[in-house]
């Protein structure tokens, strides 16, 4: 069964999903915006019977800490100096990498930091890539080149106007797969007083992992880790290009599209824990039995 726990790292409560032996091979799963740990209340059920499963919440996200952007620096930076120092907490020494949205410049930070703690990739609409940045964009570049009150207020409104829904709903092949539970609570936790500050300075901030896309592709090349790419190929936010682009980096690649969009679990969450068992089957526990068996 998932339990829900939290642990403090330097003085924020980060709370976290848990679930499978630690016993078996580890994946961390890093969520996307505008939601949390929450976007895999399915999949981590679907797969504890042969894995172990940890899904943590951002500082600012689901039922971690949120301070206030005066009292808390919120950048990828510093989320993924969270992140860095949850592992240590909990004691992970390695493990796989299911990257999502945002989960993806935390989680490449965390493998160019310890490439040695990293098994696998699992990337789910996870950018590493300039084609994947398209037309949605381009607000947002306004914003980083010129960071004016104009700009601001428009990159807000484009929040607000939007709203968690716009985030499952576009792409999405069957809008009766899926759950308005979704969008109403990240819905309720984006409206905290204070939370809509929190996301204008990671908007603003996601400039920097643009930056570093080519010491991120780098470490694609210069290790090559085993990765599943698994992606919703309707998504507006990061475009399918960005899914392809990969091919160039890697060579141990397993790839697969979904006609859906941004949140793939919510209509193909089956078939991908299907894809995800096999392939970690494939790269961790057959390779631990053979190791094991060679000893």
């Amino acid at each position: 069964m998932t339990t829900y726990r939290t642990v403090s790292i330097n003085g924020l409560d980060i709370f976290y999903r848990e679930a499978g032996s630690r016993d078996h091979p580890t994946i961390l799963l890093l969520h996307g915006f505008p939601t949390s740990s929450h976007m895999f209340r399915n999949l981590i059920p679907a797969l504890a019977d042969q894995f172990h499963l940890i899904a943590p919440d951002y500082p600012g996200f689901g039922y971690s800490s949120m301070p206030t952007v005066d009292d808390f620096d919120y950048t990828f930076d510093r989320l993924a100096e969270v992140m860095a120092g949850f592992v240590d907490a909990i004691g992970l020494k390695r493990y796989s990498l299911y990257l999502m949205d945002y989960g993806a410049p935390i989680g490449y930070r965390l493998a160019v930091q310890n490439p040695e703690q990293i098994e696998t990739l699992i990337v789910q609409n996870g950018n590493a890539y300039e084609e994947g940045l398209g037309d949605f964009w381009k607000p947002m570049r306004a914003f980083w080149q010129n960071k004016t009150p104009e700009n601001s207020d428009r990159v807000r409104q484009a929040l607000a106007s939007k709203g968690a829904k716009w985030y499952y709903i576009t792409g999405a092949r069957n809008l009766e797969n899926i759950s308005p539970d979704t969008w109403t609570l990240d819905q309720a936790l984006l409206d905290r007083p204070g939370n809509i500050d929190i996301q204008l300075a990671l908007k603003y901030d996601y400039q920097s992992n643009v930056r570093l896309y080519p010491q991120w592709q780098a470490y694609l090349r210069q290790y090559q880790p085993p990765t599943l790419i698994v992606w919703g190929k309707n998504d507006q936010g990061f475009l399918v290009e960005g899914a392809y682009a990969y091919k160039r980096d890697l060579k141990n690649l397993e790839f697969h599209l979904f006609d859906t969009g941004h949140f793939a679990l919510e209509e193909d969450g089956d078939a991908i824990a299907d894809h995800i068992q096999r392939f970690l089957t494939t790269h961790l526990v057959e390779n631990t039995k053979l190791t094991s068996n060679n000893k």
